[in-house]
């Protein structure tokens, strides 16, 4: 059986130190390790000069047009294309003018046939209540299925031009992406308070605006830009740290894709079954109840989601530079 020492000895064995050490009460190496004060740091003028002559001469290198092999056969190909471009452009335009029926001819239509089927066999054939949006999604759907491409593409060029990445092999955030509320108050209680008053309305009445676009006035164009307010607003009040707990750049990535192919699946059916003379098995309803104008409905949501993810990804990436 061992002996029990006293309480002073045991303070001066290393066990005792090391059980300092691990509680931390005290540092082992704290007033046993030699200490220097360190001169400050001067670097060495000519070796500044030397790393700007160094970055000069790079940038002259890079930027050197005139004598750039690289990219004087780019402007040679460049200017080549272009002129191809235009004359091809030119041909097709005076193609197209010279098909275009001789002013003054008694044969000429004096009225469009095209605006007259709309408002005449537009309600028949869609099923909308609301003539303007029969006609952009269902006689014109593949022209806005272009436009939510086109801003969804734009979303894509804003993304890869404004983004700000974290570093590689760095878990850390850059330090640009802490400070989102630099410029604006913290915790501004008006703007907190107007905003939890007023974005759910804001938020519902664009979901409104979507639902009934069929019925009325309105659709998924001017409901998702009521929505991307709304989200625009929350942001500002309540900063990046909340909004980011329901909204994140994956969130939108998903939301705008689900959409787009919704989207496209939906008009795939509508212009294979249009083409072929084929009846569409998905009834138009009852004109001016809520389930009617067969797939119109769907669109107008699917539109709607484009275009609120792209309202806010803008405002966030002009903002900020990411999520």
């Amino acid at each position: 059986m061992s002996k029990r020492i006293s309480d002073e000895r045991y303070e001066k064995t290393k066990s005792y130190r090391l059980k300092q050490w691990l509680d931390g009460t005290k540092d082992l190496y704290l007033d046993a390790v030699e200490m220097r004060e360190q001169k400050p740091f001067k670097e060495d003028k000519k070796l500044v000069e030397k790393r700007k002559k160094e970055t000069q001469r790079r940038f002259a290198r890079l930027y050197d047009v005139e004598h750039n092999a690289e990219m004087r056969i780019f402007r040679k190909i460049y200017r080549v294309f272009s002129v191809l471009f235009c004359v091809f452009l030119v041909l097709m335009l005076l193609t197209a003018v010279s098909h275009l029926p001789v002013v003054g001819n008694p044969e000429n239509p004096t009225n469009n046939e095209v605006a007259q089927r709309y408002i005449e066999s537009g309600l028949q054939e869609t099923g909308a209540v609301n003539i303007v949006t029969g006609m952009i999604l269902d006689y014109r759907a593949f022209d806005t299925l272009g436009e939510s491409h086109v801003l969804f593409i734009a979303t894509c060029t804003v993304l890869i031009l404004l983004r700000i990445d974290r570093k590689k092999g760095k878990n850390e955030p850059d330090p640009a992406l802490e400070s989102d509320r630099v410029h604006e108050p913290k915790n501004d209680v008006i703007l907190q308070t107007a905003a939890k008053i007023l974005v759910p309305p804001i938020v519902i009445f664009g979901i409104y605006v979507i639902l009934g676009g069929h019925l009325g006035p309105g659709g998924g164009f001017s409901g998702g830009a009521i929505i991307g307010a709304g989200l625009i607003l929350y942001l500002n009040a309540f900063g990046f740290e909340k909004t980011e707990r329901f909204f994140t750049a994956k969130t939108y990535k998903k939301l705008s894709f689900t959409a787009l192919a919704c989207y496209s699946l939906s008009k795939c059916y509508s212009f294979y079954t249009g083409a072929n003379h084929i009846e569409s098995v998905i009834p138009l309803g009852t004109p001016g109840a809520i389930l009617s104008s067969g797939l119109i409905l769907v669109l107008n949501i699917c539109v709607g989601v484009v275009v609120a993810g792209t309202m806010y990804t803008f405002y966030v990436m002009f903002r900020k530079g990411g999520y």
